[in-house]
């Protein structure tokens, strides 16, 4: 049975790894926002106009938008999704509780890959971006932990939320996940 997956962590964490592997070998939607916020600007459609307008401003693109564009995506595929690094913040949460209700499309579990901040910033620091240094990964995490954390009780509270330790190999992480899917 096709579940609705939302994937939860700091940069770095490996949601959109796992979220990945999980939605290949499973024939699930993989829903990036960044993928599809790109996806929009390639295909020139009126939102992808939209969102370009904002970045080229530089400014960060709207809740509203990101949401329009998931639901635009969700309501494609009802055979299974993979939410990943979306929501980020309570507000968006709400918002998109509100949409998955009027879809008929509930979240069914939450991932949270958690791991340790040190390991965090090692590993970030070992994929060699030239935007990942110690500093502005730190600055990312201290984000995630303002803004995306609250997450991790939301989630808990409505018994959606299951704790991965992501501070292991692939394999052993994505055995875990899969055990919890078939629950």
């Amino acid at each position: 049975m096709k579940k609705h997956l939302l994937f939860l962590g700091a940069p770095g964490a490996g949601k959109g790894t796992q979220a990945e592997l999980i939605s290949k070998t499973n024939s699930y939607l993989h829903l990036s926002t960044g993928e599809l916020l790109r996806k929009e600007i390639e295909m020139n459609t009126i939102l992808g106009k939209q969102v370009k307008d904002i970045i080229n401003r530089g400014e960060l693109v709207s809740d509203e938008l990101v949401l329009k564009i998931v639901r635009h995506n969700l309501n494609k595929d009802n055979k299974g999704w993979i939410l990943d690094g979306y929501p980020r913040n309570l507000s968006q949460a709400n918002s998109l509780n509100q949409v998955l209700i009027e879809v008929k499309q509930p979240l069914e579990i939450v991932f949270y890959l958690d791991i340790p901040e040190e390991v965090l910033i090692k590993r970030l620091l070992l994929r060699g971006r030239k935007d990942d240094t110690e500093e502005t990964i730190r600055r990312r995490v201290d984000i995630y932990k303002k803004t995306t954390e609250p997450l991790i009780q939301y989630f808990k509270d409505l018994s959606l939320l299951e704790y991965i330790d992501a501070d292991r190999d692939f394999k052993s992480i994505s055995s875990d996940i899969k055990q919890k899917m078939a629950r």
